[in-house]
Parts: C-alpha cells; sequence; structure tokens
C-alpha cells in the first residue's frame, strides 16, 4: 500500500494482482452482474490508486479499507443503475399505457397494466445487455432465432440458449414481482 501511495506503479499492479479477485467477487455479490461488477472494480482501483496516500494503516487493515471502497463503489453503481430504471420504467410504463389505452378498460385495469408494464420494465432491465437485446429482437421486433443470430451476428445455438435463459429470468422475476433475482 506505501508503495502505490507514492504511486510506484509496479506495487500498484502487485496490490491489484494481489487483490482483486477477492474484491471482484465481492462486486459481483452486491451487483450480480460480470460487467458491473467490472465496472466497479475498475472504479474502485482508480480511486484507490488516488487515495492510497490518504490510507491510514491504524484505521484498519488494507484489505478492510480497499473492501470499503468496492462497496461503496458497488452500491453507488447499483443506486445509479435503480434510478435509472425507476425512469426508464416509468417512460417504458406511460408509452405502454398510451400506446394500448382501451376505451372501455377500467381504472383497475389500467393500474394492472401500469404495475406488469414497470415490472417488465425492471426485469428487463436487469438482464445483461446482450440478452436484453437477443430478447428485444426476438419478441419486441418479432424476429425469428435465425434472424436474431444473422442481426448479431452470433451463432444460432447462442441466441437461442441466451432468449431461453432470459426467459427464464424474467420469469423468477415478474414471479417475484418485478424484483430482479
Amino acid at each position: 500500500m506505501r508503495g502505490a501511495a507514492q504511486k510506484d506503479a509496479l506495487a500498484f499492479r502487485q496490490l491489484y494482482d494481489a487483490s482483486s479477485p477477492r474484491l471482484y467477487g465481492l462486486a459481483l455479490r452486491i451487483l450480480r452482474r460480470r460487467e458491473l461488477a467490472e465496472e466497479a472494480l475498475q472504479e474502485s482501483f482508480v480511486s484507490i490508486w488516488h487515495h492510497a496516500g490518504d490510507y491510514q494503516a491504524g484505521l484498519s487493515a488494507p484489505m478492510t479499507w480497499m473492501t470499503t471502497i468496492v462497496r461503496n463503489k458497488s452500491f453507488d453503481l447499483l443506486r445509479r443503475l435503480q434510478a435509472e430504471v425507476e425512469i426508464d420504467g416509468e417512460d417504458f410504463d406511460e408509452r405502454v399505457l398510451a400506446s394500448l389505452r382501451d376505451p372501455s378498460a377500467n381504472p383497475a385495469d389500467a393500474l394492472e397494466l401500469s404495475s406488469e408494464a414497470k415490472a417488465l420494465a425492471i426485469c428487463m432491465a436487469a438482464l445483461e445487455e446482450k440478452h436484453r437485446n437477443a430478447i428485444g429482437l426476438a419478441f419486441f421486433h418479432d424476429l425469428s432465432h435465425s434472424d436474431v443470430a444473422r442481426k448479431l451476428a452470433l451463432p444460432i445455438g447462442t441466441v437461442k440458449t441466451w432468449i431461453r435463459r432470459s426467459l427464464a429470468r424474467l420469469q423468477a422475476c415478474l414471479t417475484a414481482g418485478g424484483r430482479a433475482a
């Protein structure tokens, strides 16, 4: 840690090599998505590099200090994503309600549609981006698995697997009431 505090790149690399697997595991447990955990870990190590000089050995062990940074960065990222999901969810909710408004529907029907649309938006946002794209192309753009594979330049087996697994995740999420699992 002292070497990193003195901006010694080799010492920082050794610190990273020694601690990143455990810190990545922590971020992954909090965020549940590899790309988000990688982002949180990167932000954390940038912060560690810039603030290594502020570390006080008498207050905590180096791993404890770094764990706190990763934990905080992970929760910050999670809060940012939840705010985006809420904003996107409301926008999605309003578009669905506007496009599917039925003059014969009563307020209870509209409320149920609104809740279901918001739950679907939240659950879709919880999927990895590449899986969300495959689902979107297949179901919202009505493309066949072959067309999705061609559009994404992926093997058809990969696309089928992504769609099957994503549908299972969406079902589990919707069953849980729109709380991403």
